[in-house]
């Protein structure tokens, strides 16, 4: 199978399946399992508000569902995929393909998947296979989270103030 068929489907995965992850194609029933991930990644910025549980539930929910919209709508070739690791959700990867990048839209994995080098290896794996086909990596990150150092490791560089955010570029060596 060439490049440009592999990474027409799941994203290469030598890395990350060594440490035993895998992807597969988010379903509907998969949406539960995403807004409590997507909530893991609000955990922090939500302690401080003088809301009840049920409050921030509901809002939570809210901007989980206008956050896929938007990126249903604004990625409509994207891959939607769910990281697993020993059968079990851990994440999510959403990626899109262009012809000149990989267009990472989301990464994120559950606060008990976090800092067991998953991430790293999603991207390198990620990284590999974008550079057999020499396309650039583009991701948007907040710039209070935590990942950027990651990405910064791995090579990625701010191309892009966007306010709250960095439109960060890797771009393979010719």
């Amino acid at each position: 199978m060439s490049s440009t068929t592999a990474l027409q489907r799941h994203p290469n995965d030598r890395r990350a399946g060594v440490l035993g992850l895998r992807f597969r194609d988010m379903t509907g029933e998969d949406m539960p399992f995403m807004a409590r991930l997507y909530r893991s990644t609000r955990e922090e910025e939500m302690a401080g508000l003088p809301w009840s549980e049920t409050q921030r539930q509901q809002f939570i929910q809210m901007q989980f569902d206008a956050q896929h919209a938007h990126y249903r709508q604004h990625y409509p070739a994207a891959l939607w995929l769910v990281i697993e690791t020993l059968g079990q959700p851990v994440g999510r990867l959403y990626l899109e393909r262009w012809p000149q990048e990989v267009r990472l839209i989301d990464i994120a994995l559950l606060p008990e998947a976090r800092g067991k080098g998953y991430g790293g290896a999603i991207l390198r794996d990620l990284q590999e296979e974008a550079a057999a086909d020499r396309r650039c990596i583009g991701l948007h990150v907040e710039k209070i989270n935590r990942a950027r150092g990651l990405y910064h490791r791995l090579g990625f560089v701010p191309v892009e103030d966007k306010g709250l955010y960095e439109l960060l570029h890797w771009t393979p060596e010719a």
